[in-house]
């Protein structure tokens, strides 16, 4: 429970200094400038929490450093089933779909979703903060996996299309089918040895964005 409470906390403190700094662009002043702005502040940061981290795995004792890479590349053999996750996972998912309808309007018309009735500054808060929550709870659970939030969802848009009425449920369903696929691979590729699935993820992700980021560009 400290660990969760810990890593929720810093998630949301994180997010205030990351909306702090680009706050002009999450208040609804969209713009290629302040999507830039809030991209590279992002990247800075999270720099920094990576700088933080390197330090803690320094000075740890050397009989957990193996536990803590595992955990860093991301790892589902360790996690324990909480009922804080899913508690998290399901008032995210009420809140994506109670505001679908408005995330419709801005990902289609986000230079007029104002006066289509979206309250833009209001809806891009509560998506940023209730991401960071979700990115906290995720990575207490199994570490940082990467590649799972980046492929999934746009491979559901491909198949589904972008009404997030079905796209948000379809993208939960579908990452964690992928992640249990991933991670079967992580299991019995080497056994009895096991890898990390954050590994698996980013050999199968990597040319599957790629591809992905491919067809975006000829469209």
């Amino acid at each position: 429970a400290t660990v969760e409470l810990a890593a929720v906390g810093g998630a949301i403190t994180v997010s205030l200094l990351l909306y702090a700094l680009a706050q002009q662009h999450l208040r609804g002043g969209a713009g290629g400038g302040g999507t830039s702005t809030l991209l590279l502040t992002g990247v800075v940061i999270s720099s920094l929490c990576v700088a933080l981290i390197t330090l803690m795995l320094s000075i740890a004792p050397e009989g957990r450093l193996r536990t803590m890479v595992f955990w860093m590349i991301g790892d589902v053999s360790g996690a324990p089933v909480r009922l804080l996750p899913w508690l998290v996972l399901g008032a995210a998912l009420l809140y994506a779909l109670r505001n679908a309808r408005g995330m419709n309007v801005l990902a289609l018309h986000a230079e007029s979703a104002v006066t289509l009735g979206v309250r833009v500054g209001s809806l891009r808060r509560g998506l940023f903060l209730v991401s960071g929550i979700l990115t906290a709870s995720a990575v207490t659970s199994a570490g940082s996996i990467g590649f799972v939030g980046l492929i999934v969802p746009h491979a559901c848009r491909f198949a589904f299309g972008p009404d997030h009425r079905v796209l948000i449920p379809a993208s939960v369903l579908a990452g964690g089918s992928f992640l249990v696929l991933c991670d079967t691979l992580a299991r019995t590729v080497v056994a009895p040895q096991q890898l990390p699935v954050g590994a698996v993820t980013a050999i199968i992700g990597a040319p599957i964005f790629l591809y992905q980021l491919h067809r975006l560009r000829r469209h």
